[in-house]
């Protein structure tokens, strides 16, 4: 057993063994499929702490042939799976992690440093089966396979750390890449190469060196979203184990919505949150929010409006094939959207194409990242909203329709009303401070139509619920009319105590008070 040829499970061991373990094996049998196939080589990216490392251990400890590993996977999704005997500690395993190579190389070339590192362990091996003098690795490789027949399963973390540190080194990018396809393409001692990072892989300026590889990122997952965070099912558990409750859980640390599991939730701040007892902001707060800040501020056209929309509740349609898939090359705001979305602080619904902010620990991130500088409007609706929802809240629609105002003249240079979707946005946004307390819910379908915008007060919130319609150059009596009249308090599907019924009306005419308001309370059950 080696750092790099075979190493220990002792890494997987250690995940196992703690108090809070989510069984993934399952991922093994994805990876059992394709080995010895044209799609063995699979980069898999996803945001920091969502659990890529954990996963390359787990690979390694079930595929190393040095490691007796089936006392591990004992009881766990995999020991069920046909394949699992099969492969169970039957290859070499080279275990990579470019981020320590990079590091440790300092001046020394970090292609040049690996190979040293990783050809001195193969010799304490195989050293007899090639030359002495032999310093190219995918060459060692080579005639060791020919003399043993026995094939290489790559786990290399961390793939993308060159690209992401080294970002204005194109000629080290370059090398890079070079050496993974020399090493890894087309060579017949690869049985699998599974690379994580936080990017994908293929557009790093006209360089298509490792387009061998099946890219599964945040945009599409494919067949790996059971394996992306945790799932509906698994926080539930967690929720019932730990006496958490799973309704706040979700507004805190779900939202990341993929194809068939519409529900993932950040492992990282799932596990702290069950830990501790407590929810706060705990994947955000492993990284300063200056690196959420720089990519907000940079100069492209609708970006700011934008990034205000999703924090009012919007969606926002993203063509994610423009980007480049590094930390630099940035030509529309569209590629600068899509970066967000690999880094984490935006979810994507492939089925839409549209880019949000995920949930509340996320919202606060970008509220950090805005209160030191260049936002200065938004965050003044932002402190504002604490007392649009106390006056809302007190059924008072005149001081309601005066803050409406005041939100809009603080965020006009941002954001145009054009109709009841923009004007949508911007009650999201100046209701910002109810997110604490509610889960808001755009276009909610309900009765006969869609509410407008729904607040469903969490369960440990005493608050009534809130349901809003919207009008464009009409009036609010119009809007509470049609809350009454298409049954919209039918979307409170579970819910039985107080709702407020708030019909707002903006007056494009009426330059002094464009903003209109009425409220009315009822009591709202759910078996009536």
């Amino acid at each position: 057993m080696g750092i790099y040829l075979n190493p220990r499970n002792d890494g997987f061991k250690e995940a196992i063994r703690s108090e809070i373990y989510v069984d993934k094996t399952g991922l093994i049998a994805c990876t059992n499929k394709y080995l010895g196939t044209e799609q063995k080589y699979i980069c898999v990216s996803r945001p920091r702490r969502f659990g890529k490392s954990m996963a390359l251990k787990m690979l390694a400890a079930y595929y190393s042939c040095d490691c007796d590993s089936r006392g591990l996977f004992a009881g766990l999704k995999i020991e069920r799976d046909p394949t699992f005997e099969e492969n169970l500690n039957r290859y070499n395993v080279i275990f990579l992690n470019m981020q320590q190579f990079l590091i440790r190389a300092r001046s020394q070339d970090v292609t040049d440093y690996m190979e040293q590192m990783v050809i001195s362990e193969l010799r304490d091996i195989y050293g007899e089966l090639f030359s002495e003098k032999e310093t190219i690795l995918a060459a060692a490789l080579e005639q060791i396979y020919v003399k043993t027949k026995k094939k290489f399963v790559f786990l290399i973390d961390e793939w993308d750390c060159v690209m992401r540190e080294r970002q204005e080194s194109e000629d080290l990018q370059k090398q890079y890449l070079d050496f993974l396809r020399n090493l890894l393409k087309d060579q017949t001692y690869v049985a699998l190469a599974y690379m994580t990072g936080i990017l994908p892989v293929k557009k790093y300026g006209q360089h298509s060196a490792l387009n061998m590889f099946w890219e599964y990122s945040m945009i599409d997952q494919g067949f790996f979203e059971e394996y992306t965070g945790f799932t509906e099912t698994e926080v539930k558990e967690l929720c019932e184990k730990y006496a958490m409750d799973y309704v706040e859980t979700g507004s805190w640390y779900d939202g990341y919505r993929l194809t068939k599991f519409r529900h993932v939730y950040n492992p990282k701040s799932v596990v702290e949150a069950m830990h501790r007892r407590k929810f706060s902001n705990y994947w955000t707060s492993t990284e300063s929010y200056d690196a959420l800040k720089l990519y907000m501020d940079l100069d492209f056209d609708g970006l700011r409006k934008n990034i205000v929309q999703m924090l009012g509740g919007q969606q926002i349609k993203v063509n994610t094939l423009s980007f480049q898939n590094d930390m630099r090359n940035f030509r529309t705001k569209d590629d600068v959207l899509t970066l967000l979305i690999h880094l984490g602080y935006l979810a994507f619904d492939s089925e839409k194409e549209e880019a949000f902010i995920p949930n509340r620990e996320i919202v606060r991130e970008f509220e950090n990242a805005m209160s030191v500088g260049g936002w200065p409007e938004v965050m003044r609706v932002l402190k504002a909203s604490e007392k649009l929802l106390e006056d809302t809240l007190r059924c008072d629609g005149k001081s309601v329709a005066e803050g409406l105002d005041r939100a809009h003249t603080e965020v006009a240079s941002i954001l145009t009303y054009n109709d009841e979707n923009s004007l949508g946005c911007a009650i999201g946004l100046a209701y910002y401070s109810a997110r604490k307390d509610y889960k808001l819910i755009r276009e909610l379908p309900a009765g006969h139509g869609y509410a407008d915008v729904v607040f469903l007060p969490l369960p440990f919130c005493d608050k009534p619920a809130l349901v809003v319609e919207l009008k464009y150059d009409q009036s609010a009596e119009t809007a509470l009319s049609q809350i009454k009249d298409r049954k919209y308090t039918q979307a409170l599907e579970g819910y039985s105590g107080e709702v407020l019924l708030v019909g707002v009306n903006y007056d494009k005419d009426n330059k002094n008070k464009p903003h209109s308001c009425v409220i009315e309370k009822l009591v709202y059950d759910v078996e009536a």
